[in-house]
């Protein structure tokens, strides 16, 4: 089974790879999207896979590091594309999200984005 729990943020940023004059090498903003999943079974007692409150607090901590920022200027986002901001929030949640299945980021303006699933088990033994 597997549950969800969304939160938006906003957010500047601009990407070092785009090439010059290109619009995204400018300083421009997005509204995004983050949904993180959660695989597992319904406890016996409780009848959840997860206390959804739990995962507000951990989605909470990392919202506020994200929201109305310059992302380039967040530790560990200095290429703020859809991928790496996956793969920063997957580093802050998967320890303290157990049964961390994805993280999708969006940009809802756009009508795209990136699943992340975590680290590829080949890759992560290189």
């Amino acid at each position: 089974m597997r549950i969800y729990k969304e939160f938006g943020f906003e957010a500047a940023h601009f990407l070092p790879s785009a090439p010059p004059g290109h619009p995204n090498a400018r300083v421009h903003g997005h509204s995004f999207r983050a949904r993180v999943t959660i695989d597992g079974e319904p406890d016996g007692k409780t009848g959840v896979v997860m206390n959804l409150d739990e995962v507000e607090m951990a989605l909470g901590e990392a919202r506020a590091a994200l929201d109305h920022r310059f992302l380039n200027e967040v530790e560990g986002l200095s290429q703020p594309t859809l991928e790496r901001i996956a793969m920063w929030l997957w580093d802050r949640l998967h320890n303290r999200l157990p049964g961390l299945a994805e993280i999708e980021v969006a940009r809802d303006s756009c009508h795209e984005g990136c699943v992340y699933r975590g680290p590829h088990p080949k890759l992560a033994a290189e």
